[in-house]
């Protein structure tokens, strides 16, 4: 490829800190002796440790520029121009086959798919055309996942960034959802029983990718090399809880016997504010996601929206109901998506509630029965809404729950 001009192949390992993204780098660049390869390496820290282990324990070298280190922040936001230029330069030299990034911990694959795939305002290298992203890949930490499920407590391990922030757990699960390849790390520390519960639970999250059980990082390169799998659209759209708005997910049987389930909560009318709040503050320990948006009795102005990764739970204005949008707007909306007006109400368009909530070992019809019971009853319908004390952020999201340090 160094002598012709076909798109140099990218793939791009995402994954919390300690999931083995550097370990499973290794292995490759080892393992395919054959690979002529270039490297970026993201760390969040000052030093960068993880480009001087890939230095130390393959052949590459950052002397020569096959191994490239961006540190003290992410490649996702304020280090994307930087990537740009460095494999700009890159490109130049053309004198390797394939580039392997491997991200920082907190970092969103989302931004950093667009970067390759659509390029970047910010920087002066275009990389269309030049590379092609070719596998998303995320690493889970299947022990921690594992010590979750028994503990009740947060999907990541206490890390922590530069800034002193604990790693979210939603940067995990967005690394969950927006991938092909999912490598399930460090099954040898996880009984076989367990894995297979934690597989189906990734699998409810991401129905799309395939999972690959993996120790020490150990993974066939042909399996995250070269595979054709990356397509923007088709990665976008395939987190479970899409899915399941889209009326397309449905749980195999496996998944039901080890008692991983999902729903979508609907209605139309508005939950009373402090009633949601406090059932968003006290959700079952066993969902472990929930996404979507709601209608919060007097905030007929904005869509609110939930988002619960793990133990955090995040609720407050999303965007704007469509029905609050200029009559033209409005017009452009119902030309690009008909089925809007299916549901359309003369009074409140298309406000409402659309919820979905994946996990394991939950109740479901005692929580369907909580959602409901904070809906506006017919006698509150004629209240005066305006009046309801209103828990949730004026601008964005707030965090209303998190598990315990």
């Amino acid at each position: 490829m160094a002598v012709n001009n076909s798109p140099i192949p990218v793939t791009v390992l995402s994954g919390s800190l300690g999931a083995g993204k550097t370990t499973t780098l290794n292995h490759v660049l080892n393992t395919e002796q054959e690979l002529n390869a270039a490297v970026v390496v993201n760390d969040m820290g000052d030093v960068n440790i993880d480009a001087d282990l890939v230095e130390r324990e393959s052949a590459l070298s950052q002397a020569d520029e096959e191994v490239i280190e961006l540190s003290n922040g992410c490649i996702c936001c304020r280090l994307r121009g930087d990537m740009l230029d460095e494999v700009g330069q890159l490109a130049d030299q053309r004198d390797f086959e394939y580039l392997l990034v491997e991200s920082s911990g907190i970092s969103e694959p989302i931004p950093v798919a667009q970067t390759f795939a659509r390029g970047f305002e910010d920087a002066s290298f275009d990389p269309t055309g030049i590379y092609e992203l070719d596998t998303m890949v995320s690493v889970v930490d299947a022990h921690s996942f594992w010590q979750a499920f028994d503990s009740g407590e947060a999907l990541t391990d206490d890390e922590v960034d530069p800034e002193g922030n604990r790693v979210p757990e939603e940067a995990l699960m967005d690394q969950i959802e927006f991938c092909d390849v999912l490598l399930l790390n460090k099954c040898d520390l996880v009984p076989d029983d367990e894995l297979d519960e934690i597989e189906d639970v990734l699998r409810a999250l991401q129905p799309r990718a395939e999972i690959i059980r993996t120790q020490h990082g150990a993974v066939a390169p042909e399996q995250i090399l070269d595979t054709g799998r990356f397509d923007f659209d088709r990665a976008s759209q395939s987190a479970g809880w899409k899915q399941e708005l889209q009326g397309g997910h449905h749980h195999e049987a496996a998944a039901e016997e080890h008692g991983v389930s999902s729903f979508v909560f609907e209605a139309d009318r508005p939950f009373h504010p402090t009633r949601i709040e406090s059932l968003f503050t006290d959700l079952p320990d066993g969902i472990i996601r929930a996404k979507g948006f709601f209608w919060s009795a007097g905030r007929e102005d904005v869509a609110m929206g939930l988002d619960k990764a793990g133990q955090s739970v995040r609720a407050g204005p999303q965007g704007q109901w469509i029905a609050t949008l200029p009559e033209e707007q409005q017009e452009r909306y119902f030309a690009a998506r008909p089925g809007i007006k299916d549901d359309w109400d003369d009074q409140w368009g298309d406000r409402g509630v659309q919820l979905v909530f994946i996990g394991r070992e939950y109740d479901e019809e005692t929580l369907v029965g909580r959602l409901e019971a904070a809906l506006l009853t017919d006698d509150e319908i004629d209240d005066t809404w305006a009046q309801y004390p209103d828990p949730f952020g004026v601008e964005e999201q707030a965090e209303l729950a998190i598990a315990d340090d």
